[in-house]
């Protein structure tokens, strides 16, 4: 797995800094903004803009996006599995292998962060009504083991900061 700078990193080096990111922050807050925050930096750029990519084995704008919004949908189904049986198996994914065949660089961007949009507000609604127990309620990730389901929101908050830095650094390469 490789980190923000391309140095690879292990899977306890890649959580640790994607929680960093959010720390000492309000995680739904964080997830609340999130939204608005990546249409801001997507806001006005040209299709090349978008598409290009800062290194060949490295995802353009238009990959992030459409992964943001995929990651949002997979947390969604972590989520429930989780709250309707606690203790469950939490299936990995290959990220690349998703880019891939669900053709992120094909999806068009404004698609891909309605998507995000309306599952993030559908994942908060749920946040919001959830007791002090089903906050707790944990799942074992296959990479990262036991994580509740305050874990995956804290988790949520960080991965958002963290592809956003990734764009900023490829506007700032423009």
């Amino acid at each position: 797995m490789s980190g923000i700078d391309g140095a690879e990193e292990t899977q306890a080096s890649y959580k640790a800094r994607i929680l960093s990111y959010q720390a000492g922050s309000d995680p739904l807050r964080l997830q609340a903004t999130a939204a608005d925050r990546l249409a801001s930096l997507i806001a006005g750029l040209s299709a090349a803009d978008l598409s290009r990519r800062p290194r060949s084995d490295k995802w353009s704008i238009q990959e992030i996006v459409a992964h943001l919004a995929e990651d949002e949908l997979v947390g969604a189904y972590r989520i429930r599995l989780i709250l309707s049986a606690p203790g469950t198996p939490i299936q990995a994914f290959d990220q690349a292998v998703w880019a891939r065949t669900g053709r992120y660089s094909r999806r068009d961007v404004n698609e891909s962060l309605a998507l995000y949009r309306l599952l993030r507000e559908v994942n908060l609604g749920l946040f919001q009504h959830l007791s002090a127990e089903e906050w707790e309620r944990h799942g074992v990730h296959a990479e990262r083991g036991r994580e509740s389901v305050r874990d995956i929101a804290l988790y949520y908050a960080g991965h958002d900061i963290n592809h956003f830095k990734q764009i900023e650094a490829i506007l700032s390469r423009r």
